[in-house]
């Protein structure tokens, strides 16, 4: 996932961003969506773009999933598959901070991580206050909803990308949603050291002369000041409704609907309403949107042919680090295709860990994806919309 524009965070849902840089400010995304030079805004649904990948994405695709692989390949030996979820989530430390120097992807790996933690915990006491296992599902909706919103102002006050709160959102109501917590000291173990693992990986490459870089203490306190202008605080702040009103609504629906026809995973819509909360324009927005969707049906296809052949943990294991690294190989240049690895990566996490029938899996992340992605496109044209429609009223009583 790309660090780039502030962009992604700099322009409430149906505006343009301010256009205003990050510490490196390159010109790519900001959200790990597709590449401008891959994607024409003019045509929502195109998915032909830049397959090859950039210079430096084979190096950040190669962290990320060994920042995955050794904690999942740990807990598979260990034979404790019911903390697979745990490290899954953890090691999203490691996306952050891609393509930046050793001090700021340190910084930014550590906030971010840090911050997944305190996520991941917040969900593991809301599970374990329930006397029944598992909050109800509107309880999730309402604390999701809370993490969504706060976690957006977080990232954005740190400059962290990927921009918004999706992983925090992902990885709240998945931990808050297991029936049965494992042991707590177990979870802080395998939290702890991954989040640890993912540090020390981003800075793997400092073995090598030539890729070292200044990391003293003045340095890294220097790529940890962050600096607000009054117009990015405002932006802020305005972006963050839509992580109120997109995951609430996605949420209330998915839960409304599963609840009538008998299927679950309501947080995978509210996951999916806010992908197109990030992005350059409304026009990108809503092509994420529709990629997101899209990226997903062949993504269920190709898990479908994997769940039909039971293969065994360690072979999920290996086939979740390969959808990972895909994914991050993808992520900046095709949005479609990183979604068809994602889509496998997310639910081989939950086969993994815990016995659950795929077909319903599959069933169930169709529909909440298609409910999640149709109320995130319509909060970023809700904006517009209004505008349109206040200026030709004004024009009438004119």
């Amino acid at each position: 996932m790309t660090q780039g524009e502030v962009s992604g965070s700099a322009g409430a849902p149906g505006t343009r961003g301010t256009g205003v840089r990050g510490a490196e400010g390159d010109a790519r995304t900001d959200d790990g969506g597709t590449r401008l030079g891959g994607l024409n805004p003019r045509r929502p649904l195109a998915v032909v773009g830049r397959f090859l990948p950039g210079k430096n994405d084979p190096a950040a695709a190669l962290r990320v999933a060994a920042g995955l692989f050794l904690p999942l390949a740990t807990v598979a030996l260990l034979g404790r598959l019911d903390l697979a979820i745990f490290a899954n989530f953890a090691a999203f430390t490691g996306i952050y901070g891609r393509g930046e120097p050793h001090r700021v992807r340190l910084v930014a790996q550590a906030r971010a991580g840090l911050l997944m933690v305190a996520v991941i915990f917040t969900a593991e006491l809301l599970a374990r206050l329930n006397p029944d296992g598992a909050p109800s599902p509107w309880a999730i909706v309402v604390g999701t909803t809370f993490v969504a919103w706060l976690c957006s102002l977080i990232v954005a006050w740190w400059r962290l990308r990927p921009a918004g709160s999706l992983f925090y959102i992902f990885a709240f109501a998945a931990v808050s949603s297991l029936p049965h917590q494992p042991p707590l000291g177990d979870v802080v173990m395998v939290v702890a050291s991954t989040f640890v693992l993912c540090l020390a990986i981003g800075l793997a490459a400092r073995v090598l002369l030539s890729h070292r870089t200044p990391l003293g203490w003045r340095e890294i306190r220097a790529a940890g000041r962050v600096r607000l202008g009054g117009a990015e605080r405002r932006v802020l702040w305005l972006e963050s409704i839509g992580y109120l009103v997109a995951p609430a609504i996605a949420g209330a629906a998915a839960t409304a609907v599963g609840e009538a026809l008998g299927f679950g995973h309501n947080y995978w819509a509210m996951v999916a309403a806010v992908v197109p909360l990030v992005g350059h324009s409304t026009r990108h927005r809503v092509n994420r949107g529709l990629q997101r969707v899209l990226g997903t049906v062949v993504g269920l296809a190709l898990l479908a042919g994997i769940a039909a052949l039971r293969p065994a943990p360690w072979i999920m294991v290996l086939l979740i680090t390969a959808c990972q690294f895909g994914a991050e190989m993808l992520i900046t240049r095709q949005y479609f295709l990183a979604m068809v690895c994602v889509t496998p990566l997310a639910l081989l996490s939950t086969l993994l860990a815990a016995h659950t029938d795929p077909g319903a899996l599959l069933h169930d992340r169709f529909i909440d994806t298609a409910i999640g992605a149709v109320v995130g496109v319509l909060v970023v044209l809700a904006p517009s919309a209004y505008r349109h429609w206040a200026a030709r009223r004004a024009g009438v009583r004119s």
